[in-house]
């Protein structure tokens, strides 16, 4: 087992800037377990399990592993198994909680409320950017807009020297060599967050392909099973350019693209960049919402991840686990740095105001 993280300075100003933590908002102090601020906790118990995106897979585990530094009792299991299988796996009541890239549908919620006596509940948790990662580290910074993005993947561009690709970089010189464009293979909210951006962006991609989390995709393009497998594609075929989250290209030290905004400027996928788009997003009261149309310094290719749970149905034990692990996920700094040091852009202070009041809905019924 690592050392437990300690926190990291160079993030500070980042932190009191973009994301400062909700203050007195998690369990109240107990007889036992430190925090490492000052603060006593429960001590909890129980088997919590969840499954569901690979978008935010990386922090997941990261929280999971420094959340259990304080609670030796509590086991917490997440499999990365895609949003499609997380968002089935929650209607099909096999989960203790879901999670996508996707929010749920008033039809998904009804049909899973029909699981129990009580309403489902999803609250958003972390932001984060899709990026469009290369095999070649020569191709850092190319810079592409959402018309050439779709045309790659609808195998119209097949070559990096492209006139249309050239037109966006002036400056550069580009490669003789083809593209192979490297696409998730599973159901998966990363799939939805891209392709929702290129059917709101490009009227061919609408008419074509449309958006979704598993769509039929053009000849000649190849599948990855979830960031993982698109990673390891992209990593391993000559000419390889796919989409995965920024964590992934982070953690594998991937070329990405800088993708042309709705201001017409080609923004890199930095973690600023994520704050900025998330930041411009109009958030209803049922977290149902797409980050569009995102321009200034915002990078536009960016989504959320939902958690998906119930207000009624869990063990007093388990409901206990599950709203103190999303709390402490809501309020920790600790949390907040872990996303901030993996490429995540954790959410502001309204917001998580909001997303804890729907986490002290689980199992109040």
């Amino acid at each position: 087992m690592r050392e437990k993280r300690r926190r990291v300075p160079a993030l500070a100003a980042i932190l009191a800037a973009a994301v400062t933590t909700v203050a007195g908002c998690g369990p109240q102090a107990a007889q036992a377990g430190d925090s490492g601020t000052g603060e006593r906790q429960t001590l909890m118990t129980g088997v919590l399990n969840g499954a569901g995106a690979s978008f935010p897979n990386p922090l997941f585990q990261e929280w999971i592993e420094s959340y259990g530094f304080d609670q030796p009792f509590a086991t917490i299991n997440y499999q990365s198994i895609g949003s499609g299988g997380g968002i089935q796996g929650f209607i099909e009541d096999t989960l203790d909680f879901g999670s996508s890239e996707k929010y749920l549908t008033d039809e998904d919620l009804a049909t899973a409320s029909l699981n129990r006596d009580c309403e489902a509940i999803q609250f958003p948790v972390v932001f984060g950017s899709v990026v469009i990662a290369f095999h070649d580290p020569a191709m850092d910074g190319l810079v592409l807009d959402a018309e050439t993005i779709a045309r790659i993947y609808d195998r119209d561009i097949t070559r990096y020297d492209d006139p249309a690709i050239a037109a966006l970089n002036p400056d550069r010189e580009l490669p003789d060599r083809e593209i192979v464009p490297v696409h998730r293979s599973d159901g998966s909210g990363t799939t939805y967050v891209f392709t929702h951006y290129l059917d709101h962006e490009v009227p061919m991609w609408a008419q074509k392909y449309s958006e979704g989390s598993d769509i039929e995709w053009a000849e000649g393009t190849v599948g990855g099973d979830g960031n993982e497998g698109v990673t390891a594609r992209v990593i391993n075929t000559e000419g390889g350019l796919g989409y995965v989250n920024q964590s992934y290209a982070i953690r594998h030290n991937l070329a990405t693209a800088r993708v042309v905004n709705a201001s017409g400027t080609p923004i890199e996928p930095t973690l600023e960049a994520t704050t900025i788009a998330s930041g411009v997003a109009v958030i209803p009261e049922n977290f149902q919402f797409d980050l569009d149309d995102i321009g200034g310094e915002g990078y536009p290719i960016s989504g959320t991840n939902w958690i998906f749970a119930y207000e009624c149905g869990y063990d007093d034990d388990l409901a206990e686990l599950l709203r103190s692990f999303w709390t402490w996920a809501m309020t920790s700094e600790e949390a907040d740095e872990l996303a901030l040091e993996l490429g995540y852009a954790p959410m502001a202070p309204e917001l998580k105001r909001r997303v804890l009041r729907e986490i002290e809905r689980i199992n109040s019924r």
